[in-house]
């Protein structure tokens, strides 16, 4: 079947400014009543939008990137530049690299020799974030960092594509703390801990277990049966990550019936790596590492 949808995605659209009202509608209620849980209501905007530009940086909703590019521009995520994202993540997707520590940017892997070279209170720092509760708590700090101290080289060494990518970035925050802090009146601290942070910690509960290392390249993707249907909305069937790494170009809502014709066979392909629900994998993994931190494979005679 054809997985790719033809002409302009709506349902898409209609998602995107779906997101964004909510999104302004929480902050703006949140500066006027103080209520907490229209900060979370706000956070899940952030995380929702993060999919949404998940699915613009493959190709959704129209054939045409800047146009794609223009529906997801403001950023209430704060933290990521959209085109950086956009290149990492689409470099993730060579899935024959899936988990290697220095081809894969999105891997928490690390080449042996790396990992032994980190200081005591580091690996103890990366030991705790490889458990789900760590990685809700801590990893959004260490991606962040990581990934600015990345791309600060790469400034420094007067790249232009990420420059500009840092420099809409930033017209893209600018906007948004306009909005938070001059119309709604909520501070800057507030914004990013009771926001921006929870939504990016909301990313890492798809990411924490969707990739393994195994020999068998379809088997280092897994696969999350959301019955709820909350959270395969917030992460737009991503918790299906086997079926987006081999229909990349499929738009969100067309994952589920993909998989339900085709169950039986990514489940072979994936060496039944499944879980029912991210409640399953909070009991299993909340205080417990997911898999030691040294690729068990790869790299292991890297200098």
């Amino acid at each position: 079947m054809t997985t790719r949808a033809t002409g302009v995605e709506w349902p898409t659209v209609a998602l995107i400014a779906a997101c964004t009202g909510v999104w302004l509608g929480a902050t703006w209620l949140a500066g006027r009543e103080a209520l907490w849980p229209l900060l979370a209501l706000a956070a899940l905007g952030v995380t929702l939008h993060s999919s949404l530009q998940h699915e613009a940086l493959h190709g959704h909703p129209t054939r045409n990137r800047r146009i794609n590019e223009a529906l997801v521009f403001l950023a209430p995520g704060l933290f990521i530049p959209f085109r950086r994202f956009m290149v990492l993540h689409l470099k993730h997707h060579n899935d024959a690299s899936l988990t290697d520590p220095y081809e894969d940017p999105e891997t928490n892997f690390l080449a042996k020799a790396d990992w032994d070279r980190l200081p005591g209170f580091v690996q103890a720092i990366r030991r705790a974030n490889n458990t789900l509760l760590g990685r809700l708590i801590l990893g959004p700090a260490i991606a962040v960092i990581g990934f600015v101290l990345s791309d600060a080289k790469l400034l420094a060494a007067g790249d232009r594509r990420v420059w500009k990518a840092w420099a809409l970035h930033v017209a893209g925050v600018v906007p948004v703390l306009a909005w938070v802090m001059g119309v709604c009146g909520l501070s800057f601290w507030t914004y990013l801990l009771a926001v921006a942070y929870p939504g990016f910690s909301l990313l890492t509960l798809r990411t924490f277990l969707e990739h393994r290392a195994e020999q068998a390249v379809p088997m280092r993707t897994c696969i999350v049966e959301d019955a709820s249907g909350f959270w395969s909305l917030l992460f737009l069937n991503n918790n299906l990550h086997l079926v987006h790494h081999l229909e990349p170009k499929a738009p969100w809502y067309r994952l589920p019936a993909l998989y339900r014709d085709g169950r039986s066979r990514y489940l072979a392909l994936n060496g039944g790596y499944r879980f029912p629900s991210y409640w399953a994998i909070m009991r299993q993994f909340a205080f417990r590492s997911k898999a030691p931190l040294p690729h068990p494979f790869l790299r292991q005679d890297q200098p």
